[in-house]
């Protein structure tokens, strides 16, 4: 991956990384799939709020469905499906009704994508969170295919022009 093809960034609040989200839901399509990586607390279900509130979906109900795996966002311009793959193990994710959801002309939100990996789209937005600092994270976020590379790109314009 060349620095062209993805977008290195800073977010020095949790306010600001759920913005970084809430762009993100704004540009999204029907049928996107949002890849978040990253380490315990670095800001993941956060920045998946933040993807409700662009999609028009109160984001008071989004938490990390950690011990259901999938929760099912209704109300905005589409809806937004929430999978937390964290206690997930092996081939599980077929039990999930994710697949359903990949289709669903909704957008798809994955946390820990690390315990399915050989089952995710091929086009999807990867955005690897790292913690720096206690409100301090950084975010990589890149496109594995062409719908996703253009989100990508019409990011980094949004983000410019800000």
């Amino acid at each position: 991956m060349s620095d062209a093809d993805s977008i290195d960034l800073v977010s020095h609040s949790s306010l600001h990384t759920e913005r970084l989200g809430e762009r993100l839901g704004k540009l999204a399509q029907p049928n996107d799939v949002f890849a978040l990586w990253g380490e315990l607390g670095a800001g993941k279900t956060v920045l998946a709020r933040g993807v409700a509130v662009g999609l028009g979906i109160d984001p008071v109900d989004v938490a990390s469905p950690t011990f259901i795996i999938l929760r099912e966002h209704f109300g905005g311009r589409m809806p937004m499906f929430h999978l937390d793959l964290y206690r997930l193990e092996g081939a599980d994710i077929t039990n999930t009704g994710w697949e359903e959801c990949l289709e669903a002309g909704g957008v798809t939100v994955i946390e820990w994508p690390d315990r399915a990996v050989s089952a995710l789209p091929e086009d999807r937005v990867d955005v690897r969170l790292e913690w720096i600092a206690d409100t301090k994270r950084r975010a990589v976020i890149s496109g594995t295919g062409r719908r996703s590379a253009r989100l990508v790109e019409e990011l980094r314009s949004s983000v410019a022009r800000a």
